[in-house]
């Protein structure tokens, strides 16, 4: 009688030892995907993005915003945006990525360690809440590149929660031609696409 009873505890102890490779796998595509579905932010309709997508994943970057010292076409010396330089962070507060100007197309970028990239235009923006902080933008992406990623599907970003980015209160003038300035700035991105 007691034989039976220990070939089913076996039976059972190894069924629970083993999992089942529909587990394994779906295990496996967790470590993939990001980790829970996040809500799109609270927006101005001006930069909402179109009916029919949804937010893929999100980031908050952690760096500076680049100005050059340049004259306008009045002649005018002005900052004028050179690009960003910052960090991508995920919820976790770990780095997944850079964001900077291409150095071609001189187009907002970003660059995940999965090895995807975007570059994008500004589509739309709208003043932050806070007046000293650079605005709110919608991008639409118009270049992919890079390996298959997080990325490559997104075709639209919200640049929102913006602190600093604003050019400072440095000279610039004649003299300071071509001189660059580096302002701090953190802000949130979410990056969308087509609902499946």
């Amino acid at each position: 009688m007691r034989r039976p009873l220990l070939a089913t505890a076996a039976v059972l102890t190894l069924t629970v030892l083993i999992p089942s490779p529909t587990l394994a796998h779906a295990q496996s595509n967790q470590q993939n995907e990001p980790s829970a579905q996040e809500s799109a932010p609270d927006v101005p309709d001006a930069i909402a993005v179109p009916a029919g997508q949804q937010v893929q994943f999100f980031v908050t970057a952690k760096g500076s915003q680049i100005y050059t010292c340049q004259a306008s076409a009045d002649g005018k010396f002005g900052w004028t945006l050179k690009g960003p330089e910052a960090e991508l962070r995920d919820r976790k507060d770990k780095v997944i990525g850079q964001h900077f100007a291409d150095p071609t197309t001189k187009l907002p970028t970003w660059k995940l360690k999965d090895g995807s990239e975007v570059s994008g235009k500004a589509a739309a923006h709208v003043d932050s809440l806070d007046s000293n902080s650079i605005p709110w933008l919608l991008v639409n992406v118009v270049s992919h590149a890079g390996k298959p990623g997080l990325l490559t599907n997104v075709t639209t970003i919200q640049r929102v929660h913006t602190h600093g980015g604003k050019p400072g209160n440095d000279a610039c003038d004649e003299s300071h031609k071509d001189t660059e300035t580096k302002s701090e700035y953190r802000a949130d991105y979410y990056f969308f696409a087509p609902a499946k």
